[in-house]
């Protein structure tokens, strides 16, 4: 065979190559990437020109393949670019040293890390798509809630204003015995309890007055960690704080700025294990004030992670809490036009991170 014939049979391998990696890419499946990365490597290997001696390894953000263990000495490579950005590598080796690759065959490498740069940006926007829509319904959902627990909240408050007051009035009428007046307490303990209630789905509902003022978050988070050691003590939870800026000064509504930290770090300390850390950060960007709470609990699971921001829902014993902290802090976060986030730590633990504008 002549040097012509060897070259276009090289060519109709590496042309060949191609068409296949472009049908497995077409027909990939996002849920199978493993599969796919595979399929590639092998459809690889047999465009070069000796296959046999020739092994090809993939690394991208998703998922690794290597057809085997690549000799160092003889390799080409071309790098994954996703969205501008270099974020894996094929690479092709050959087993013995005394060989070498054609000229050819880098581009023939180019071409393919090019197209599953494109197959792995389509996942990347795909997953944003499916994120986005979450977010979208999840963002839907706490708007009803809001709707219908404004309504609920509004509905409640008359009846309990009326429980309240005349109770308080039979109880000046009847002090004098001892047993009713023991009774009359506990009505009002009790619709004190529920107004506390009402007064927790009006925040959520963003039906409480605000009183919008230039503010410096940094002596409002101290604040709550002083009035919050002894629970912290009591726990056996350390803190500690990290903010850098000396001021860092955003609008917003102090008794409510003041019940998003206080919410936050009660959760954080309710979640730790004794000796547990919670990490309270607090800095700027050019236009948002962001302050992350951080703790060593369990985490949250992936229900947890998708309702912990509606009402009523805990994961908390019964009788530890009414499910409904979470919900008002995320209601008084979205008044002020800011965002809250909640995310597992890479070792243990969650954090929360609300955003909220300067301006």
């Amino acid at each position: 065979m002549n040097i012509t014939e060897e070259a276009l049979k090289e060519r109709i391998k590496e042309l060949t190559c191609l068409y296949e990696v472009s049908s497995i890419i077409v027909n990939a499946d996002v849920d199978e990437m493993n599969n796919t990365f595979r399929a590639i490597a092998l459809s690889l290997k047999k465009g070069f020109q000796l296959p046999k001696k020739t092994e090809i390894a993939i690394e991208t953000p998703i998922g690794n393949y290597t057809t085997k263990k690549v000799n160092s000495n003889v390799t080409l490579f071309s790098n994954i670019v996703i969205f501008n950005k270099i974020k894996g590598r094929i690479t092709a080796s050959l087993s013995d040293k005394s060989l070498s690759f054609l000229i050819e065959e880098q581009p023939l490498l180019d071409n393919v890390a090019l197209k599953l740069g494109n197959l792995l940006e389509r996942i990347e926007i795909q997953e944003n798509e499916k994120l986005l829509k979450r977010q979208m319904e999840h963002s839907d959902r706490l708007r009803i809630f809001g709707k219908i627990t404004a309504g609920i909240a509004h509905e409640l408050n008359t009846p309990l204003a009326n429980i309240l007051g005349f109770a308080e009035l039979l109880k000046d009428d009847l002090k004098n015995n001892y047993q009713v007046t023991q009774d009359l307490d506990k009505i009002i303990d009790n619709s004190i309890f529920a107004r506390e209630v009402v007064k927790k789905l009006m925040f959520f509902a963003c039906e409480m007055p605000q009183e919008i003022q230039k503010l410096n978050i940094n002596p409002i988070i101290k604040d709550a960690i002083s009035l919050l050691d002894a629970s912290f003590k009591k726990a056996s939870v350390n803190y500690t704080i990290k903010i850098i800026n000396k001021e860092l000064f955003l609008r917003a509504d102090k008794i409510q700025l003041t019940q998003i930290i206080f919410n936050l770090i009660i959760n954080a300390i309710y979640f730790s294990p004794k000796n547990g850390l919670v990490t309270i950060e607090a800095f700027q960007t050019s236009k948002n004030i962001i302050l992350k709470v951080s703790d060593q609990g369990i985490g949250l699971s992936k229900e947890a992670l998708e309702k912990v921001f509606q009402p009523f829902y805990t994961t908390k014993p019964i009788g530890d809490g009414s499910g409904l902290g979470l919900s008002v802090v995320h209601g008084i976060v979205a008044s002020h036009n800011g965002t809250i986030t909640a995310k597992n730590n890479v070792e243990n633990g969650a954090t929360f991170t609300v955003t909220l504008p300067k301006f």
